[in-house]
């Protein structure tokens, strides 16, 4: 997907999905894994993350003590050099985040540097393959305005359960 294309999708649909997404915590089909398995194949099929990059550009991942402790090895640095270089503690989650956008560890093809051992919170998103789906609704209404991956997804699924649930 183009990323101005992406960014200038209205408002409205992204506020459409994100209605679709919230009314999937209340009432969701017997079938949904089977859904989100077969429409996430298909959008897959269409994605190529490396023409975007825009989690690593717009967002930032948490950082599990894990984390920290096996990329600062693989950089050769303690992990507290690591965390005070790069890393920043929120002060309601206790989590670790990146100091700023876009991360660090993004290089100018859209390739990570550290991609062997980037944190756990980067090799699973965007998350779709969490079960069950509807839990993470919260994670997916926030990554419509910057995953085109979930937006292509979340958009896929509501037309398919619009067609073929009572809804």
């Amino acid at each position: 997907m183009n990323l101005k294309q992406f960014k200038r999708r209205p408002a409205a649909e992204k506020e459409a999905l994100a209605a679709f997404l919230q009314k999937l915590d209340e009432i969701v089909p017997d079938e949904m894994p089977q859904l989100v398995a077969e429409e996430d194949a298909k959008m897959w099929a269409e994605t190529d993350c490396l023409s975007c990059a825009n989690c690593c550009k717009k967002m930032t991942p948490t950082f599990s003590p894990a984390d920290i402790k096996r990329i600062s090895a693989h950089l050769g640095m303690k992990p507290k050099a690591f965390k005070d270089k790069w890393l920043y503690q929120e002060a309601e989650t206790g989590d670790w985040m990146n100091l700023s956008t876009p991360c660090q560890f993004l290089q100018d093809d859209n390739k990570c540097s550290i991609y062997e051992v980037r944190p756990l919170d980067c090799a699973e998103f965007p998350h779709h393959n969490k079960q069950p789906f509807d839990n993470y609704n919260d994670t997916f209404t926030q990554n419509l305005s910057y995953c085109p991956a979930t937006y292509n997804l979340v958009q896929r699924l509501k037309k398919r359960v619009e067609r073929e649930y009572e809804w």
